[in-house]
């Protein structure tokens, strides 16, 4: 079966052949590079897409589906929203019907900042795990001192993997130190929350363990789908109770 053309407009499925996983993996690898066979199973076990299935069990996708799996993955890496919402929002856009126009995902504001879920700085876009920095760049791209990342290794706030490379949530401790420091916090005021993250991560990992185990490609993915999620909320969650604690020195 011949793949249809990028530019062929969702609302002409019904004249165009449907389409592979593999197709589709080809399709949407062009924006969302990332993307894989397993992310794309692990959606439709979320209900998010419901591809047609031929006699053999094998998934058939119409263009319909590919623009839903479009917005999906958009909400995930551009305004990072947990899949409860982005369900929501799938809801309304299937409610209003094609007539609407409305193809891309509506930015959530979850808490009286305007937060969105899992980012904590919306002008910086988050960088990949996958980003590896030396030393040199590290300290360039975050504005901390060599000194101050020499600190933060010793306090493992900041870790090295392997040795003398850094990956992209390394660089996003590092600027937060840095926009910290500005206000006058040291890499010493910060052994309370890599205390606090151990803890996090001891008790999510005992939810996602089970997940992760599994041989199954979705379970895998289910399993790193929680743990995103997980760690939004749990963003959400601290910002949320810094705010409180600050009400009676704000006079609120």
């Amino acid at each position: 079966m011949n793949e249809p053309a990028a530019s062929t407009p969702p609302g002409a499925a019904r004249s165009q052949p449907l389409m592979s996983i593999g197709e589709v993996l080809a399709q949407l690898r062009v924006d969302f590079p990332d993307v894989t066979i397993s992310k794309l199973r692990f959606l439709e076990a979320e209900g998010l897409v419901e591809p047609q299935r031929t006699a053999a069990g094998y998934r058939k996708y119409s263009w319909d589906d590919v623009s839903r799996l479009r917005f999906v993955l958009a909400a995930q890496r551009d305004q990072y929203l947990p899949l409860r919402v982005i369900r929501e929002q799938l809801a309304d856009r299937d409610a209003a019907g094609a007539s609407s126009g409305r193809q891309r995902p509506a930015l959530v504001a979850v808490g009286p900042g305007g937060e969105v879920p899992g980012r904590a700085a919306p002008e910086q876009p988050v960088e990949s795990a996958q980003v590896r920095l030396g030393r040199v760049d590290l300290v360039a791209r975050s504005g901390i001192a060599e000194s101050t990342l020499v600190e933060l290794e010793r306090l493992g706030v900041v870790v090295s993997d392997p040795p003398g490379w850094y990956d992209g949530d390394a660089l996003i401790i590092a600027r937060a130190v840095a926009g910290l420091a500005a206000y006058g916090l040291e890499p010493r005021h910060l052994r309370g929350y890599r205390t606090a993250a151990d803890r996090e991560v001891g008790l999510f990992a005992q939810l996602v363990a089970p997940l992760a185990r599994q041989s199954d490609p979705a379970a895998q993915a289910r399993a790193a789908e929680t743990a995103r999620e997980l760690a939004a909320l749990s963003q959400q969650l601290h910002a949320a109770l810094v705010r409180v604690g600050l009400r009676s020195t704000l006079g609120r």
